[in-house]
């Protein structure tokens, strides 16, 4: 999760601001936002200044509220009072596909995630035994 919400980090452009809320669901994990801060706070080397909260205010408090302020605007994004104008300098993420389905259409006996599917849920299964067909038989 966190790799892949550094990554989203990366991909905005100087310039552009996004939210903690946009940056959560184009990484795949929309209602994360928390999660968010958490990665920028532990993670170096991403362009934590182009994170803003919702409605393009800046969450930090203090010295690093006005230091994100200054970096943002060198890098030309404008204020409108103490938010940015997101109507001018948000970055929208474009959306991406989803994997598509097996050859045939159907799916295989995984999850939606890829995960096998324990025997008891795939139908291979002996009542007897209480343990998959292939280890069903008994010395």
């Amino acid at each position: 999760m966190a790799a892949a919400i550094a990554a989203t980090i990366r991909r905005i452009p100087r310039g552009k601001v996004s939210t903690y809320g946009a940056i959560a669901k184009a990484a795949g994990y929309p209602r994360c936002a928390r999660h968010v801060g958490q990665v920028l706070k532990g993670a170096s080397g991403l362009p934590w200044q182009r994170v803003l909260g919702s409605g393009g205010r800046i969450s930090l408090g203090g010295e690093w509220g006005m230091e994100q302020r200054f970096l943002l605007e060198s890098e030309g994004v404008r204020f409108k009072g103490k938010k940015v104008d997101l109507k001018a300098f948000e970055f929208h993420f474009g959306s991406r596909r989803r994997k598509s389905k097996t050859r045939a259409g159907k799916r295989s006996a995984t999850t939606r995630r890829g995960v096998a599917r324990p025997a008891e849920l795939t139908g291979v299964f002996d009542a007897r035994a209480r343990r998959p067909s292939h280890m069903s038989h008994r010395p």
